[in-house]
């Protein structure tokens, strides 16, 4: 659906943009989506609130309003009826008997259509999701409402823990100074000082360590973020910390495999090794000549792949068992990320360069480290890396359990 028919309310709300007239009709010729909803009556309240709570959960992160038309049936046929100033009162409010919880911002409006009478019922994405109702998380995808899966219900989650304290922050519980390497720490802790944080150079070093987020709060407990970044043994910590790679004899899943490998261990360690089986993508050239002149341009561009796959281990979701995969066929190379796209990042913004944090904790560490430059550059360098050497643009998949790049070689 058209987002200029539902510009981003700011918040806190002041007022509900509903949509005009012609946008209406436009609506309801388009048909139901994940942000349109029809019901026939008012008759039944608890299948409207499933269509409410669903909207509010905002599955596929549009970060905009969604729109339930009731009096307007599955066909896009207005229904005769009339709509009172109680039963407009009813749907109004829906959920503040404590079957909606948390209860979503939702405007009412009654609208004429064709001659007929409708409600109309604008619902904003909820800030602190899931939302349930009667106990069960509701989404829509596609035209339809359903009860979510597990997965389902931890993406929308994955919202709410944006406004909270981040995964990497968290206390790593169970987990002791001596699960970190004291030597690694040792060399990074001048490192970090100097590069923007000079204020603490005069704290104790246990200081330090909870100024940079290392340790958890008044806690001694490392955070998860530094156990991926200095642990001895992260992996213990966090099963799905690390890197498969995959080279196949081929461009379908089903061809040979040539070359396998796991890159698992800190940030230091695995990120490096990376990059060197990188290099192997790109060492095939192709031809090129002009001017009498012939040369040979490499199949990728390293600095592209390379961005991705940092940005894969900077922004993935560390809460799954399931690693950063970088598939390489003989046509292309996929890289894929496990976690959905994050807080305000959505499949228009991405490719511009927004960046929401899922982990800030890694995001600066890696900063420091040398292997990212500033924040919110790396698609963007990918897009003018694969320019320059000839190869189409990358295509990019969402899916509600990660983001995946795929990029072709070089013609």
């Amino acid at each position: 659906m058209d987002s200029r028919f539902f510009p981003v309310l700011p918040r806190p709300i002041q007022t509900m943009d509903f949509p005009s007239d012609a946008q209406l009709d436009r609506l309801v010729a388009e048909g139901c989506s994940d942000r349109v909803a029809r019901r026939r009556s008012a008759g039944r309240m608890q299948p409207i609130r499933k269509h409410l709570c669903a909207l509010a959960n905002d599955l596929p992160r549009h970060a905009e309003p969604g729109v339930l038309l009731v009096g307007v049936d599955a066909d896009g046929v207005v229904a005769d009826r009339e709509f009172s100033d109680r039963t407009l009162q009813r749907l109004a409010d829906l959920g503040r008997d404590g079957t909606i919880v948390p209860l979503p911002t939702l405007g009412v409006q009654k609208r004429r259509l064709h001659g007929r009478e409708i409600a109309v019922i604008l619902v904003e994405p909820s800030e602190v999701p899931p939302v349930r109702s009667s106990g069960v998380v509701w989404v829509r995808v596609g035209p339809t409402v359903r009860a979510a899966s597990p997965e389902e219900e931890r993406l929308v989650g994955e919202r709410r823990r944006a406004r909270d304290e981040h995964f990497d922050r968290r206390p790593a519980r169970g987990a002791t100074l001596s699960d970190l390497d004291e030597e690694v720490l040792r060399r990074y802790l001048p490192r970090a000082v100097a590069s923007g944080v000079p204020e603490i150079a005069d704290f104790p070093p246990e200081g330090q360590l909870r100024a940079l987020g290392i340790l958890s709060g008044g806690e001694r407990t490392p955070t998860w973020g530094s156990l991926l970044a200095f642990g001895r043994s992260p992996r213990e910590w966090l099963p799905g910390a690390y890197v498969h790679t995959l080279h196949l004899d081929g461009e379908r899943k089903s061809d040979g495999i040539l070359r396998r490998k796991v890159f698992a261990g800190r940030l230091s360690e695995v990120l490096p090794a990376l990059e060197r089986e990188l290099e192997l993508a790109v060492t095939v050239g192709t031809p090129i000549s002009g001017g009498g002149r012939s040369s040979r341009r490499s199949a990728y561009p390293i600095g592209a792949l390379r961005e991705l796959v940092r940005n894969a281990v900077m922004h993935r979701s560390y809460e799954t068992n399931v690693p950063v995969r970088v598939h390489r066929y003989r046509d292309r190379v996929e890289v894929r990320s496990p976690g959905a796209l994050y807080g305000i990042e959505n499949e228009g913004n991405f490719v511009r360069g927004m960046t929401a944090y899922r982990n800030p904790l890694v995001a600066e560490i890696m900063v420091r480290l040398g292997f990212a430059r500033r924040f919110g550059v790396g698609i963007p360098r990918v897009l003018r890396e694969l320019e320059r050497n000839g190869n189409p643009e990358p295509e990019f998949r969402f899916r509600p359990g990660g983001v995946e790049a795929v990029v072709r070689a070089a013609s």
